[in-house]
């Protein structure tokens, strides 16, 4: 006997990634700190990425836009008064969120799915300069068609220009991309928008009680070229 055939996304033509979480480890930065006690390395990576996020969404709502690279600043700076770190340490934990770790399986996937004649990008909060920056130190400059940051369209996520502006670049219907994030809520976002979805669940997230339903669930990127059916 044989089990069911296995559920695929049909007619997805371009893979779109999340970067901060998803293909980047944003930990590794605090991570490498050296100066940083290693007691406090992990509370300074939870907390600088909470105050990053509610401040991209504060800022939404305020119509107040600042680039990701200030915003990415502000949370560091309260998050370093907030642990009594010294403020010293800002220079070089910003320089290290420049060169954040890509995740063990990203450099393979990215290969295999091109190689299957899929188109790659990038969209995320990050400013054009800060996600070059990353995918320049990774060795991973040819591996996108598209490098797309929210500064084109002055809004953060979940905001709905944002996924529209990946879809206007690529010229594509949402039904024709996959969009991969690691963060529920972008996730979640994405999915009302109209794109199919593949939520990668790096960190054990429960699911967000919000609009949208990604289509699938899963623990690394690695899983992501299995979903996909042959571009006919």
């Amino acid at each position: 006997m044989t089990g069911p055939p296995l559920q695929r996304l049909e007619g997805v033509r371009a893979c779109v990634f999340d970067a901060y979480g998803t293909l980047f480890d944003f930990g590794s930065a605090a991570a490498r700190a050296a100066d940083v006690p290693e007691e406090k390395r992990a509370a300074l990576t939870a907390l600088w990425r909470d105050k990053q996020l509610q401040y991209t969404w504060l800022r939404t709502l305020q119509n107040r836009y600042a680039d990701f690279w200030q915003v990415t600043g502000d949370a560091l700076d309260f998050a370093l008064d907030t642990l009594g770190l010294d403020r010293s340490l800002r220079e070089s934990l910003m320089d290290l969120y420049l060169g954040l770790e890509p995740f063990p399986e990203v450099p393979e996937v990215l290969r295999a799915l091109r190689a299957r004649g899929f188109r790659t990008a990038i969209l995320s909060n990050g400013s054009r300069a800060m996600l070059d920056a990353l995918v320049f130190r990774a060795g991973l400059a040819d591996a996108f068609d598209a490098v797309l940051s929210v500064e084109a369209v002055g809004v953060f996520k979940t905001h709905p220009k944002v996924y529209r502006y990946a879809l206007d670049t690529l010229g594509l219907p949402a039904k024709a991309i996959s969009f991969q994030s690691s963060n529920a809520w972008d996730a979640f976002a994405a999915s009302d928008f109209g794109m199919r979805v593949v939520w990668c669940n790096r960190y054990g997230q429960r699911r967000e009680r919000l609009p949208g339903a990604p289509d699938f669930e899963i623990r690394t990127l690695a899983e992501l070229p299995g979903l996909l059916a042959v571009i006919a």
